[in-house]
């Protein structure tokens, strides 16, 4: 039949959609950098074809520079003009910011209008846009957080209504003299493969939501392979070794898990927060160093001193480290592109590159510019009130993390040893082989739980910091968090049932 279902074409359908979406989004990040430039390579007399040409070199800007060389391909390889090229690349942009730009820039060329004036209005323009997406994606990651809590709540019920039904079953086979191990594949199966995977499929989406303002954060996942490779056969030899039975009667499984959990994030969550202090701290201050030199500017400082003078300042952070090194290079006669590849070394942090490239840009080509610095000034402002509303916004989701860490560990562990409690007490004759079940089913249950919490870490890091490096030092926290819990519930809760059923 002509109109028959395909899957296949419908996920190779799907899929072309979502890297659509996500190229347009790309794009639109590097949209208002990219107009910076134009309009500070348009103020300063260079012409439409060369500033393509000038944006080839511009690697911050990867998609910006992926769509530069195929203007400049197009115009000395194939002889097209470089108006024809920019207005067929607006009609097959997915983008739709994107393509009103390169539109509105081949109008304004073939018009005679000045094109300076409306780079610039496009440029405000792009901001107001940029600033309601911003918040509008705020909203989007706090509904994702919330649909992860009610996925949460649902494996919680899941759980328990296994805990109830897995004790009848097991009370069953044992008065008939069975066993009760053909349960156990599903339930390693529901714990250690159907939550994990659901959980990975949140940190997808968290992952096409939240871009990180970090550039590479490699020693943090370098710490965790090492660490991760030491945990793992340090768990191996732990559990297979006879020599170490007691080691594990005295931990129990699920200590040892949340030992070796903490243990392989605490080394990559330590190299992770020394990134971000450093880039954190200059994304806070940069700002307020671009408002510096540009103040400077205006009062008829050139741009070298201006620079000079806006480094001066000891109100900075750690961020004056990077500062005074700028000082002294500049002092020493230094290029400044020369000091912009050694800044790179130090700074991580994509935004804050960038800035410091249109700085060097704006310097260099058109003599730093008052005006052209006032609006990256107003941009980085604007971008600094944005990130931290985001981040005040998100942070709840933080300690909502570590309530349904809580949650899960007590209300699983209540309904479990509640269970095992109650067998005892009703059935006193049960035999100990069905006891030694029903605390294997709690011990399973309490790893997988503890489990669960320290993969919840790395969703977490993703949705309030944009990086699953982040995800190191919130896991182990939730992991401890959770097995704390589940030890409390399991100690205070026996004691006290045992009491009543005694």
């Amino acid at each position: 039949m002509a109109n028959s279902f395909n899957p296949l074409k419908l996920f190779g359908t799907l899929v072309g959609f979502l890297s659509g979406k996500q190229k347009a989004s790309e794009i639109d990040r590097e949209l208002p950098f990219t107009v910076m430039l134009f309009t500070l390579m348009a103020a300063s007399g260079i012409t439409v074809y060369d500033s393509w040409k000038k944006m080839c070199r511009v690697s911050l800007l990867p998609k910006t520079q992926k769509e530069a060389e195929e203007v400049v391909r197009q115009v000395e390889v194939l002889g097209y003009d470089p108006l024809t090229v920019m207005y067929r690349k607006a009609e097959q942009a997915t983008s739709k910011n994107y393509r009103d730009f390169l539109a509105g820039y081949v109008s304004s060329v073939k018009s005679g209008v000045n094109v300076v004036n409306f780079l610039r209005s496009k440029l405000r323009s792009i901001l107001e846009t940029q600033t309601a997406a911003a918040f509008r994606s705020i909203e989007r990651l706090g509904t994702l957080v919330e649909a992860y809590a009610v996925m949460l709540i649902v494996t919680l019920c899941v759980y328990i209504l296994y805990a109830v039904m897995s004790a009848t079953a097991t009370s069953e086979y044992m008065n008939f003299g069975l066993s009760s191990s053909t349960s156990q594949p599903l339930m390693y199966a529901l714990i250690f493969l159907a939550t994990p995977f659901t959980t990975l499929v949140f940190m997808a989406i968290a992952n096409l939501a939240r871009q990180s303002s970090l550039l590479s954060t490699r020693e943090a996942y370098r710490n965790a392979l090492i660490s991760g490779g030491g945990a793992s056969m340090f768990f191996v030899a732990v559990t297979s070794l006879p020599q170490l039975g007691p080691v594990v009667e005295t931990l129990t499984l699920p200590g040892i898990v949340t030992l070796c959990l903490a243990g392989m994030s605490l080394p990559p969550a330590f190299a992770y927060r020394k990134i971000a202090k450093v880039n954190f701290a200059a994304e806070e201050a940069i700002p307020s160093f671009l408002r510096d030199v540009t103040e400077s500017r205006k009062i008829g400082l050139s741009p070298v001193k201006s620079l000079l003078h806006a480094t001066q300042r000891r109100a900075y952070g750690t961020f004056s480290e990077t500062l005074q090194l700028i000082r002294s290079q500049i002092e020493w006669g230094v290029p400044l592109r020369k000091i912009f590849i050694n800044i790179k070394k130090n700074i991580r942090s994509w935004p804050v590159l960038v800035y410091f490239l249109i700085l060097v840009e704006t310097v260099e080509f058109g003599g730093g510019s008052a005006n052209a610095l006032e609006i990256l000034s107003d941009y980085s402002e604007k971008n600094k009130e944005i990130e931290a509303n985001k981040r005040a916004t998100l942070k709840p989701y933080v300690i909502l993390a570590f309530v349904w860490s809580i949650l899960i560990a007590l209300t699983t562990s209540i309904v479990a040893i509640t269970i095992y409690v109650l067998t005892q007490a009703t059935a006193p004759g049960a035999s100990p082989t069905m006891l030694s079940s029903m605390q294997q089913q709690v011990m399973i249950l309490s790893t997988g739980i503890i489990f669960q919490c320290w993969m919840s870490g790395f969703f977490i890091g993703k949705v309030s910091e944009g990086t699953f490096s982040a995800g190191f030092k919130y896991s182990s926290m939730l992991a401890v968090t959770a097995y704390v819990s589940l030890i409390l519930a399991q100690n205070y809760l026996t004691g006290m049932l045992g009491v009543v059923s005694s």
